[in-house]
């Protein structure tokens, strides 16, 4: 697969607030994914990290505050159009359908074709031509991710982290400039979340996009991210690189507990 070329725009979130009946679920919450980087959110459970994924893909829109890709707002934008402008996302529940593999990431590829209903219908000679070349690409990404041994086999015989990295490889499918990853080794085993930080390091170095994490395996946070923000009950209350955050007193104090030391947190 070809290595990017253009870096990508810089994704920014500015003072970010979500209500919902009252409740608070994000309060003034700014931070901005630098071009190409690996940018962790993170924080207790209740803190706001699934509204903020939520908020960035588009299924909620804030009461206040702004979503920016580049020169382009998103923040009133329906999901399939930010996905259109190059963010995707993987869910922590694993959201795969029946068939194979290839029909798996081919679905990744539908939001690229150019073929209309009855083109595709009538299996003209261009939308045949498109079609395969939508193919190869898939297989490129699931040679990628480590799938290419299982293209054409059935995802219901996959393992549990097999099927993670389905999931992973049909968002790749869409092209994205932004990719946004909710919790991508929840529920794997040691030797699978080994290998999902290895293909979420080579997805990096190879395409060159933005990554956008949420993780509560904070080994893999320290590991794999640039810049990390932690949220705390819908604030973000530290912003930096892994050592700076992981020493943080807030972070050490709302996330991490009380009295833990930064070389244990790691």
């Amino acid at each position: 697969m070809t290595t990017g070329t253009t870096a990508p725009p810089a994704l920014e979130v500015r003072n970010v607030t979500v209500r919902f009946a009252g409740l608070v679920a994000l309060d003034d919450v700014s931070f901005t994914v630098a071009p190409g980087t690996v940018h962790a959110v993170i924080g207790p459970n209740g803190a706001g990290k699934s509204t903020c994924f939520n908020v960035l893909s588009g299924l909620y829109r804030p009461a206040v505050g702004t979503v920016r890709l580049g020169d382009t707002e998103l923040t009133r934008l329906a999901p399939h159009k930010i996905a259109a402008l190059g963010v995707a996302r993987t869910f922590q529940n694993i959201v795969t359908t029946q068939g194979t593999v290839a029909d798996n990431l081919m679905l990744g590829r539908h939001a690229l074709s150019r073929a209309g209903f009855a083109a595709s219908a009538l299996r003209l000679p261009h939308v045949v031509r498109e079609q395969r070349a939508h193919l190869a690409k898939a297989r490129e990404i699931a040679e990628l991710t480590g799938l290419g041994d299982h293209f054409e086999s059935p995802v219901a015989l996959l393992s549990y982290g097999d099927r993670k990295r389905v999931e992973l490889a049909r968002a790749l499918c869409l092209e994205p400039r932004v990719l946004l990853l909710d919790e991508p080794v929840a529920g794997m085993n040691a030797a699978e979340r080994v290998r999902m930080t290895e293909v979420v390091r080579e997805i990096r170095a190879e395409l060159g996009l933005s990554l956008v994490l949420v993780e509560h395996d904070m080994g893999l946070v320290m590991r794999l991210a640039d810049e990390v923000t932690v949220l705390d009950f819908g604030k973000a209350i530290a912003h930096g690189t892994p050592d700076e955050v992981r020493r943080d007193p807030e972070v050490l104090r709302a996330y991490l507990g009380t009295g833990t030391t930064g070389q244990e947190a790691a």
